[in-house]
């Protein structure tokens, strides 16, 4: 395999695609397997390189897939090993990678390793996960706190001990300083990549080492938990400073070892999902020095909306400390609100944002992310309690509907009762957004002017630039607050890009060295020249 190929992912343009809500081809109101195989034709004419796959393991799905309880198997929900087999052969023939999430970090409580585990203190698996006695008033052994909520630890009383839990209670954490469990991880890692899997995402990575002395995090200003990326009230997990419960050092010698593992299979990846203080930093740490390739936060997903400092501030903080380290952004993914959303605060979409954002996010130095939807443009879907399936959207009601909101099925066929989301009279496992009916897949396919055609014709323009896929980037003043300026360089040639953060048009500078009409174009988004500027309209940009 050449070095290109293998390093497929270097400036990728990758899709994610969760399952329950794709396409639904059984009719029991939940998307599966062969509704992704399905669809695939659809995400591979947008022009992404790869799609990656949220969780598809056995599970009894207590957080919808991250709580597995056998690694080496699909959950019936979905399909069968078959099916996902099926669905990467025609991967591969449409010319798509393919990786899906692994989760390292915890099992599910109905996992055999808890069950064993937690059966004695002497077994052979005790110490496969997080165990500690109660002090001596009964309390846990110190103050960590659960992401979800409450204590990091649960009670069991049939070891009479607590287990560590970041997540849900029913999502004991690994033990990893246990080299069996390292190895039995690996082992899970190898029977998804001699099925032909192309990579892994790997969830909450930075979450899979703790300290083994469980010393107490120190706390932070009461202010600063007061407001987080996804909250605007006080959350107690952000009063932490998560000094122990996470993002040990142990962790990298291990990332050592699922690097070694993949170059046993020429072209794979992994893509650690990291949740930290310092998400640059520890990005950085775990894709250098022959660790993962590289690594997802939560950075630009958090950026202040529709703020061109915030945002040239989170890239010039990654770039300046990057050194090797590769990055990779995303606006959206399953777990927070809809970036159209976000951005316009409207449950509607706003079709120009819509276009921009996917734009912006595949034009900036990177590998790039894109949620099923943010081809249509779709916006969050406002949840009813009722509705709710998210357990953090019930600990957090009504404050917050949490994330079934992004998690809404896929409109595929306008005027369908389920907008070709099922093909059986089941109730979908989340509500069917009526909005979206007019945002459907066939419907945009059909409009030349629609976000879908769109996304369409920029990737296809961007796949044939390589200054625009792996050169350098460099931001400038653009004598506008409202507009973002970078340039792209490979070798000699250099793009020059502006994009308008703006609901209203603004005229800015035409940039020393930038070219005097644009390289792409798009009706009622790409800026005109005029004179020595460029005449941005609402949402719009300029790349010349």
């Amino acid at each position: 395999m050449s070095a290109a190929n293998k390093d497929w992912w270097r400036g990728a343009t990758i899709y994610q695609v969760y399952p329950r809500s794709y396409r639904d081809t059984n009719g029991d109101g939940v998307g599966d397997i062969p509704g992704i195989t399905e669809k695939l034709p659809h995400i591979a004419s947008l022009g992404v390189d790869a799609i990656w796959i949220s969780p598809i393991m056995k599970s009894p799905m207590k957080d919808h897939g991250y709580d597995v309880s056998d690694y080496q198997d699909i959950d019936p929900l979905f399909g069968t090993i078959g099916d996902f087999k099926k669905m990467l052969d025609r991967a591969h023939e449409l010319g798509l990678k393919v990786i899906t999430d692994m989760i390292y970090s915890h099992t599910s409580d109905e996992h055999p390793w808890f069950k064993e585990s937690r059966s004695s203190r002497d077994n052979p698996k005790a110490d496969w996960y997080v165990w500690t006695d109660p002090k001596d008033d009964g309390n846990p052994v110190n103050n960590w706190i659960s992401v979800f909520g409450g204590s990091s630890w649960q009670f069991h009383s049939e070891r009479g001990q607590y287990y560590l839990h970041n997540f849900l209670k029913e999502q004991p954490d690994l033990n990893y300083h246990n080299p069996e469990v390292q190895d039995a991880m690996l082992a899970a890692t190898r029977f998804w990549l001699d099925l032909g899997i192309d990579g892994f995402r790997l969830d909450a990575l930075n979450f899979s080492i703790h300290d083994q002395q469980l010393r107490d995090n120190p706390g932070k200003p009461r202010q600063e938990g007061m407001k987080t990326a996804q909250l605007d009230f006080l959350d107690p997990y952000a009063m932490q400073q998560h000094i122990y419960d996470k993002s040990q050092p142990e962790m990298l010698d291990y990332l050592k070892r699922v690097r070694s593992l993949l170059e046993e299979y020429p072209g794979t990846m992994a893509l650690g999902e990291i949740g930290d203080d310092d998400e640059v930093g520890r990005a950085i740490e775990y894709s250098t020095d022959n660790r993962i390739h590289t690594c997802y936060n939560f950075q630009m997903i958090g950026v202040e909306p529709r703020n061109p400092a915030a945002l040239r501030g989170i890239v010039e903080h990654f770039e300046g400390r990057a050194g090797d380290a590769w990055p990779s952004w995303a606006f959206s993914n399953h777990d927070v609100t809809r970036a159209v959303s976000k951005w316009s605060q409207k449950f509607a979409t706003d079709s120009r944002l819509a276009k921009m954002l996917p734009a912006l996010v595949t034009s900036l130095r990177g590998t790039a992310f894109i949620y099923q939807g943010e081809e249509l443009g779709l916006p969050e879907t406002k949840m009813e309690y009722a509705d709710l399936q998210d357990p953090w959207a019930k600990f957090l009601w009504p404050k917050s509907q949490g994330r079934d909101g992004c998690r809404t099925p896929m409109p595929w066929t306008s005027g369908d009762p389920s907008l070709g989301f099922s093909n059986g009279t089941a109730k979908p496992w989340l509500p069917i957004n009526p909005a979206y009916n007019d945002m459907t897949v066939d419907a945009q396919a059909k409009d030349p002017e629609s976000t879908l055609s769109f996304v369409k014709s920029f990737l296809a323009w961007r796949k044939g630039e390589e200054t625009m896929i792996t050169g350098d980037i460099k931001f400038f003043d653009t004598g506008s607050e409202k507009v973002l300026g970078f340039t792209r360089t490979k070798g000699y040639k250099t793009f020059t890009c502006l994009f308008n953060f703006d609901e209203k048009g603004i005229a800015v500078a035409l940039p020393k060295g930038a070219g005097n009409g644009p390289v792409f174009v798009w009706k009622g988004q790409t800026g005109a020249v005029n004179d020595n500027t460029v005449d941005l309209p609402a949402f719009g940009f300029f790349i010349s």
